[in-house]
């Protein structure tokens, strides 16, 4: 009797959530966009009482399933990926970033702190590098390294060739400053301390490189040679710190919500600072693993780098500011 009073309706919908799921829902008649609603809260009536009565598991499975499918079209998202794409690009991420601007000029300061001291120390002592930079990271170069060494094997290395440089080399980079990037995001929810402390020490290790190529003349060269990715790199690294900073900001200071509750309102732009930033890892990945050691010329990596630095702001600055709401 349960089924026969109600069976009529759940096909009706099931039938209009196929459609929809195939076609879209700008073929459904003003008839079947007013029945969807109603038939899908019916649905869920439906399966409210079966749930009471202990009806037999596939009908519940049958009703839990319709109510689902029912549920992502009447509130789901209303545009397609490709326009959800084009919306975060324009729009939404160039927003969040600005929305952070604080929060990027002291995940910034940070960073710079972090490369004076980090300078400083090394200048007066190279052994400091063994303590700053892990023996993975600095790839052999230490207070032992000429400044031949240096500018042939490190700042104009031949070029490895674009499976090496393009499919492993950028693969690893990747995926190393991908890591670091989201422990110093995630890390955030500890009221942003060890944050700012993993963005002390990128400084760090910046500062302890530049000061052994400046006690070698290379001061130029070395600048020149990351600028071509370090402009990107350096930036995303800035914005996933801000990121973390923006969310402990809102468990310190929740203001008149809850800290739960107001994670659950901002997070959303923390996350979306934070995919932006890994894409622009991705960008910086090609850049050091395949373009760096491709372009033989500092002042040609200095305008790449510069350039490509200019357009980052110039998008995050100014890209939706004139869209509508």
């Amino acid at each position: 009797e349960f089924r026969k009073g109600r069976e009529q309706g759940w096909r009706e919908l099931e039938t209009l959530v196929g459609h929809v799921e195939r076609r879209g829902a700008r073929l459904l008649s003003l008839y079947e966009l007013q029945r969807l609603p109603i038939l899908y809260r019916a649905a869920l009536s439906s399966l409210s009482v079966a749930r009471t009565i202990a009806l037999d598991r596939n009908l519940l499975l049958y009703l839990e399933n319709l109510a689902l499918r029912a549920f992502l079209v009447v509130y789901g998202p209303r545009i397609s990926p490709l326009e959800g794409m084009r919306t975060f690009f324009r729009l939404d991420l160039p927003a969040a970033v600005r929305s952070a601007r604080w929060h990027i000029v002291l995940a910034t300061l940070a960073l710079l702190v972090g490369a004076e001291a980090g300078f400083m120390l090394t200048l007066q002592d190279e052994a400091w590098l063994s303590s700053l930079i892990p023996a993975g990271l600095a790839a052999g170069r230490g207070p032992s390294s000429t400044r031949a060494e240096l500018y042939d094997k490190e700042l104009f290395a031949p070029w490895p060739g674009a499976v090496e440089a393009f499919g492993l080399f950028a693969n690893v980079l990747f995926s190393h400053n991908t890591l670091v990037g989201i422990m110093t995001f995630g890390l955030g929810l500890a009221a942003g301390i060890p944050t700012l402390m993993l963005n002390v020490y990128q400084g760090l290790t910046l500062g302890a490189f530049l000061a052994l190529h400046y006690n070698r003349d290379l001061t130029v060269d070395f600048l020149g040679w990351i600028s071509i990715h370090g402009t990107t790199e350096l930036g995303a690294l800035i914005l996933l710190a801000a990121g973390g900073l923006l969310i402990a900001e809102k468990v310190l200071f929740p203001g008149r919500y809850g800290r739960l509750d107001n994670l659950a309102l901002h997070g959303r732009q923390a996350a979306q600072i934070a995919v932006g930033a890994i894409l622009m890892l991705f960008v910086a990945a090609i850049l050091e693993g395949g373009m760096r050691q491709l372009v033989a010329s500092t002042p040609l990596r200095f305008g790449i780098g510069l350039s490509i630095g200019a357009l980052w702001i110039a998008y995050f600055s100014l890209c939706g500011r004139t869209a509508r709401p």
